[in-house]
């Protein structure tokens, strides 16, 4: 019998020296957790960058890249939130018990195969809880885990900042023309032959004007489209041109930050000349979908109303009625765009030379590559 129980008491004195081990070994893996205080970093090496915050959290905005692997999801957040208002410790176990929860969860399923030499970077609202939480277990398991020091806010405060400073150092070239002129398509040619391109509208996810919405597609929030301007600010080379079309302050709801627009309306500019009826056809090539869906077509042109009076709002309601799509992209384009876009030219244009303007008499091959060649060879000059 006593034999017995010195066996048994050599056996939980084994099991607790390795529970203490395992402890320790838990506590120095924990201090072994990195901060990180600036994601831009040239010399971090990060597999990749999670963003634990609830999804509301993330759509509204988050780092470009960042993969959205929330410890509390949309309803729990504001649950423990209201519970903390009433009582700090009860929303710190609910809390707690939901973050558990839902790493678990991730472990079982996103980071299931992720090898020992997986590095993340870790983010969450200010760098506090949630992404301490995410971090110290995946250090625990033996990743090379990081996390943002000041977090999401810290990074939002870093964006305004960089949005302020990047288009100083860039030389910026100005695409401008009527509608229906072919200026993404032409700065897409561009890309494809290495230029830099900042396609302000892609990333808008709107063309700028009443029909501009992209199709199925709703606009970016305000900071999202700013990180993602950033991003591509950051990662042109001062020593080359960047090319751009010209835009107003605003391209939907969306608005360009105010360096960057100064900027523009400073730059050297290239009107792109193409006749009307070769824009017509252009521009019912861009925008397919609204001659299979008129009615959405007449609601959206009935908000120009106020601007250009019944008569001329019923005149493109009985065209849609017809489907008399080429007269009607001719109306809009002459009564409506052309006007619109010329004073818009005329108030954001403060380049201190005159407008190179290049003639494309058609959108032929031939025709845009001699387009795309002029633009070239204007930088060697």
């Amino acid at each position: 019998m006593i034999s017995i129980n010195i066996t048994k008491n050599i056996l939980l004195c084994r099991q607790y020296f390795k529970m203490k081990y395992w402890f320790l070994k838990s506590l120095t893996r924990q201090l072994s957790l990195q901060t990180v205080e600036n994601p831009f970093e040239e010399n971090l090496k990060v597999s990749e960058i999670i963003d634990v915050r609830t999804s509301a959290e993330y759509e509204i905005d988050h780092i470009p890249g960042a993969v959205n692997l929330p410890v509390l999801n949309n309803e729990e957040r504001i649950t423990v939130g209201t519970l903390y208002t009433k009582d700090v410790f009860s929303a710190r176990k609910t809390g707690a018990a939901a973050v558990t929860r839902n790493i678990s969860e991730h472990l079982q399923s996103y980071f299931s195969n992720k090898s020992q030499d997986y590095s993340p970077l870790v983010y969450c609202w200010r760098g506090g809880m949630r992404s301490n939480s995410m971090g110290i277990v995946l250090s625990n398991i033996g990743f090379q885990a990081y996390v943002l020091k000041g977090g999401y806010k810290a990074y939002r405060n870093q964006v305004v900042q960089d949005l302020k400073i990047l288009p100083d150092n860039l030389d910026f070239r100005v695409i401008t023309g009527l509608t229906g002129s072919g200026k993404t398509y032409i700065l897409q040619r561009l890309r494809d032959q290495g230029e830099q391109v900042l396609d302000l509208e892609g990333l808008a996810k709107h063309r700028g004007s009443v029909l501009g919405l992209w199709y199925k597609e709703e606009q970016p929030s305000q900071k999202l489209f700013e990180s993602f301007l950033r991003r591509d600010l950051a990662s042109f080379s001062p020593g080359r041109p960047v090319w751009l079309e010209s835009e107003s302050r605003s391209i939907g709801c969306i608005e360009i930050p105010s360096n960057l627009f100064e900027k523009m309306c400073r730059a050297e500019r290239f009107k792109i000349n193409v006749p009307l009826d070769e824009r017509v056809t252009y521009s019912i090539r861009t925008y397919p979908h609204w001659c299979h869906e008129p009615e959405a077509l007449k609601n959206t042109l009935s908000k120009l109303l106020k601007y250009h009076g019944l008569q001329k709002i019923n005149l493109w309601m009985e065209l849609i009625d017809k489907r008399k799509w080429e007269d009607l992209v001719r109306e809009l384009l002459i009564n409506h765009y052309d006007p619109a876009y010329t004073n818009s030219q005329r108030k954001n244009n403060r380049m201190l030379k005159p407008c190179e303007e290049i003639d494309m008499p058609d959108f032929s091959e031939k025709s845009v590559s001699n387009v795309i060649d002029h633009l070239k060879c204007s930088v060697i000059k």
